[in-house]
């Protein structure tokens, strides 16, 4: 009899064990918990100015506001971004 359960080690194994034991989370659950962070924080820096540009404006904020706030987040990304100019930034978003 087959089994068509995987028996190979998820990368993060341990951390999904981590978050079953700490939180209310099932193994499912935590795996994608753990997939959504790793996609968030490695998002090209390109996409994440454009994305945060749109979160930004819907709220209101101007781009004189927008601009150097995503300059403020940037260094604190996963991989720390390259400093961006202001002028960088703009073109990220406008070409």
């Amino acid at each position: 009899m087959s089994s068509s359960v995987s028996t190979a080690r998820h990368p993060y194994e341990d951390l999904i064990a981590h978050l079953t034991r700490t939180s209310a989370l099932g193994p499912g659950e935590a795996a994608r918990v753990v997939a959504d962070v790793l996609s968030y924080f490695s998002e090209p820096v390109e996409e994440f100015v454009r994305r945060r540009h749109g979160e930004l404006k819907t709220r209101g904020l101007t781009n004189d506001e927008i601009f150097p706030r995503i300059a403020a987040e940037l260094p604190a990304r996963r991989v720390a971004a390259p400093e961006l100019s202001l002028r960088q930034l703009r073109r990220i978003v406008y070409g």
